[in-house]
């Protein structure tokens, strides 16, 4: 009997011993940051990042990872370039001074075995404010292009921009600003 609990004892710190983190990088093609908001009352209005980059690195055994997004803030695309432009003056990311925004995370909250959100800090000019992702879907699997294992998530969070230092044209051009985050990253 005492064999039998030794072998136990011996194949339970493998098998832990197997199941380590696994950190995936970002792939900027397929994650571009998007944010909306209402202007006027008239419309809501959608932008996007055309240009992030990061890890995530998940432990699924152990139900727990973290995760480091950089926002390239001048890759900011509202669909005309002149407005672009005024997006990043000092009023609003005041890109000259911080061309980045970022979110970093220790703490991933599972339900079952998938992310279902994401307690981190979201910095944008400067500004660093504790937020929840709330993780719409998450999977991972074999990418069938690249040849190696994926995973993809779509989070979002609403946040004021007047907690960062934009609240021009607040209230005509809303307070609150919805950011959403798909995300693909593919394991190192």
């Amino acid at each position: 009997m005492k064999k039998y609990l030794l072998t136990f004892a011996l194949l339970s710190v493998a098998t832990t011993t197997l199941a380590a983190p696994e950190t995936y990088v970002i792939d900027s093609n397929h994650s571009k940051p998007r944010f909306s908001y209402s202007h006027f009352g008239y419309s809501t209005q959608l932008s996007r990042f055309d240009k992030a980059t990061g890890k995530i690195v998940i432990d699924k055994a152990a139900k727990q990872g973290s995760i480091d997004v950089v926002i390239d803030t001048t890759s900011v695309n509202t669909g005309f370039a002149l407005f672009n432009e005024h997006i990043q003056g000092v009023d609003f990311f005041d890109t000259a001074k911080f061309p980045t925004a970022t979110f970093t995370s220790k703490k991933m909250n599972f339900k079952d075995d998938k992310v279902a959100s994401v307690d981190g800090t979201l910095t944008i000019k400067g500004i660093s404010k504790p937020v929840t992702l709330t993780v719409t879907s998450f999977m991972c699997m074999p990418h069938p292009m690249v040849k190696k294992d994926a995973c993809g998530a779509n989070a979002t969070v609403v946040v004021k921009r007047s907690d960062f230092n934009m609240s021009k044209h607040v209230p005509y051009v809303s307070d609150e600003v919805t950011i959403d985050i798909p995300v693909e990253a593919i394991r190192e």
